[in-house]
């Protein structure tokens, strides 16, 4: 079996993580996804401990199914090298700046003119109709312009930022479902168009789904908050002996909770006794929660738990994922040989399909390993290409090898 994807090709000219996991969504489900990368790399490539040069844990990981070819996109020949590459794509994505594509010659006007049929999906900092529009943009950026930031500040006292690169994988997420749906118009219509997927609206969105809260009023009801999220209490709980988290969500849940812990009457206080009721006194009531799960060790919680049908899980910390026994028996994290870094531990993707499996086809590649690969499918000869890795505009693995050694860095 293959992919869902299989036989669509995209163009990745994407970078440091919002475009690369939007590209290794596409390329788990089957798309051959050709990554163009300057003679520097891709900074992901440098996230993180290494074996050896430009081949960090974080690359190893959204680097594969990618096929890695390397074209000095600065160099004036380097846009009729990807004419010919775009000529057999389907997909062409990219997350820098519209100006810095128009600099390059690389605008949706070109690209339609080469290929009709190309869906040009854009990841951006900000929407091009605003005043932000051309603005830099990091997953930090957004984070604090829209609304994260702000509303860690309400649990913690001071601004945070979320533990994990949040905005950029979310934004990746959109970016390759847009991607998805492009393509499928596409098969009915025969159309390529144009995908503008902006970071900052896409993660006002994302967070404002339950926040609006009293704001999707006019005149507003009430703030931008939703009240249980924002609990101080609402957290994994102190047992006698560790952490756990749970979350009696519904009315028969919360009445079988409170026969749990022996506080049945609790079900028919007026606080509680409903949804509404429940989210106006969350902080009290989850701090009921918080003290009466500090008397007895997790493992006798979670058995209480688990035979009343009541969500809980004991906390798990980062490294204990890897020996999580679900984890295990689902086969996410498998040892796989590297044709260069040896031993690395990969995650299996996580969507499964009965028809079409997801599969890692190729593991992460290292800088220009198919340059030359991918230019001959593209119909550039052999000597046209020794011509143009003579005058740096593509360069494949054994020239990056050369050069670093030559600059000390091999």
């Amino acid at each position: 079996m293959t992919g869902p994807l299989s036989g669509v090709r995209v163009l990745d000219l994407t970078t440091v993580l919002l475009g690369p996991y939007c590209t290794l969504l596409l390329g788990d489900l089957g798309a051959d996804v050709i990554k163009i990368e300057p003679p520097q790399g891709d900074s992901t490539r440098f996230i993180g401990p290494t074996r050896s040069r430009g081949m960090g844990g974080v690359f190893l990981n959204v680097g594969r199914n990618k096929r890695s070819c390397v074209i000095d996109l600065k160099k004036p020949e380097a846009i009729s090298v990807l004419q010919r590459l775009l000529a057999t794509a389907d997909v062409l994505v990219y997350n820098m700046r519209p100006a810095a594509m128009k600099r390059l010659g690389i605008t949706y006007d070109w690209a339609k003119s080469v290929n009709p049929r190309i869906i040009y999906c854009g990841a951006v900092g900000f929407g091009e109709e605003g005043p932000y529009a051309g603005r830099p943009a990091f997953d930090d950026i957004i984070q604090a312009a829209s609304g994260i930031a702000a509303y860690q500040e309400r649990l913690s006292g001071s601004p945070t930022y979320f533990a994990t690169a949040v905005a950029d994988k979310v934004t990746g997420l959109f970016a390759a479902n847009a991607v998805l749906a492009a393509l499928y118009n596409r098969q009915s219509t025969g159309r390529g168009q144009k995908i503008d997927v902006p970071m900052f609206e896409t993660m006002v969105a994302f967070m404002m789904a339950e926040h609006i809260t009293g704001t999707a009023f006019e005149p507003p009801l009430g703030p931008p908050y939703y009240s249980r999220i924002l609990s101080p209490n609402r957290r994994p709980y102190r047992t006698a002996d560790g952490y756990i988290a749970v979350l009696p969500y519904n009315d028969r849940q919360w009445a079988r909770f409170f026969e749990v812990i022996g506080r049945p009457e609790l079900a028919k206080d007026p606080r509680y006794a409903d949804m509404a009721a429940r989210t106006e006194n969350i902080d009290s009531l989850y701090e009921i929660l918080a003290d009466v799960m500090r008397g007895r060790p997790s493992r006798e919680w979670l058995r209480l738990l688990e035979e009343s049908d009541i969500p809980s899980v004991e906390m798990r910390r980062p490294e204990d994922l890897v020996n999580d026994p679900h984890l295990q028996a689902t086969s996410f994290f498998s040892i796989v040989e590297h044709e260069s870094e040896g031993s690395i531990r990969m995650m299996a993707p996580t969507v499964r399909f009965s028809e079409t499996e997801t599969t890692i086809r190729h593991l992460a590649p290292r800088l220009g390993q198919h340059t030359v690969e991918v230019l001959e499918e593209a119909g550039v000869g052999r000597p046209e290409i020794a011509a143009l890795r003579e005058r740096k505009v593509v360069w494949s693995e054994d020239d990056l090898s050369g050069s670093a050694a030559a600059a000390g860095e091999g």
